[in-house]
């Protein structure tokens, strides 16, 4: 168990809430995500609008990910006194930018004095029908929205002191919400990739009690690339040509990978928070 399951484990043995993206408590989602200077970014690497906008967004994909609609959010700044007036606008306008493409509204937070720019937010969402990580079967497959890969190249570049396209997906994050609100009734079980999707599949696999046969090979270098922001589901096969379907209307890419299978699954990551 690494450092990050074991801090955890203290909590999910006293709530059965814990487990998915967001604790889903009467029809309601609840989430919050940390962003925070030299852990998840350093500030030369985009404008602070930019990093307000992606602080918002990563905690947004929690609630796409369980075919919630954001709703509320709160937030809490620490900032440093260098920032000043027009640094704090230029936050705020990332805030405000994220919250109205999503229909949010900014209810509130916290505001401190710090010696880095560390961001936390937390997102109250609503949801008919969640979609859970427990759901999975032995037969069912599993598949990724878009991508993966071209965070982890994105971020190498940045530590070598290089500067990113415009379009990069370090800077624009694409979430699948159309794509997970048409096929949500087709999925067994669904999360975004944020910790890589070998990772990720170690967190379904623990669920599920089930491990998988790879129909598609992924290199250690792909499979460890976190903060994707990617769709990772599961589906019957029986499913797989509407599920297709629904990513084809929403223009969403999609890859079957692996089918879920009775056997031990080893995730080939080291841990991306401690």
């Amino acid at each position: 168990m690494n450092l990050e399951d074991c801090f955890i484990s203290h909590f999910s043995i006293k709530s059965k809430r814990i487990g998915d993206d967001g604790a889903l408590i009467g029809g309601y989602v609840y989430s919050k995500d940390a962003f925070f200077e030299d852990v998840h970014f350093k500030r030369n690497w985009m404008s602070l609008k930019e990093i307000a906008y992606r602080a918002m967004i990563v905690n947004i994909s929690d609630a796409v990910a369980m075919n919630a609609t954001p709703l509320y959010a709160l937030l809490a700044v620490a900032m440093p006194k260098d920032i000043g007036r027009s640094g704090m606008k230029e936050i705020s306008s990332g805030f405000i930018q994220a919250a109205e493409k999503y229909g949010i509204d900014i209810i509130g937070g916290d505001t401190i004095s710090n010696s880095k720019l560390d961001i936390s937010v937390t997102i109250i969402s609503k949801t008919k029908k969640p979609l859970l990580r427990r759901g999975m079967k032995k037969g069912d497959l599993l598949a990724y929205t878009g991508r993966i890969g071209d965070s982890k190249k994105d971020l190498k570049k940045l530590l070598r002191g290089g500067v990113l396209h415009p379009r990069s997906k370090f800077r624009n994050i694409m979430l699948r919400d159309a794509f997970i609100s048409r096929a949500t009734r087709y999925l067994s079980s669904g999360m975004d990739i944020s910790d890589g999707i070998f990772s990720d599949l170690d967190k379904l696999s623990s669920v599920n009690a089930l491990g998988y046969d790879f129909l598609k090979k992924i290199s250690k270098d792909i499979g460890c690339s976190g903060e994707e922001y990617e769709m990772l589901v599961s589906f019957g096969a029986r499913e797989k040509k509407a599920v297709q379907r629904r990513a084809a209307q929403t223009r969403t890419p999609i890859t079957v990978f692996a089918k879920a299978a009775r056997k031990r699954y080893k995730n080939r990551c080291k841990p991306h928070h401690f």
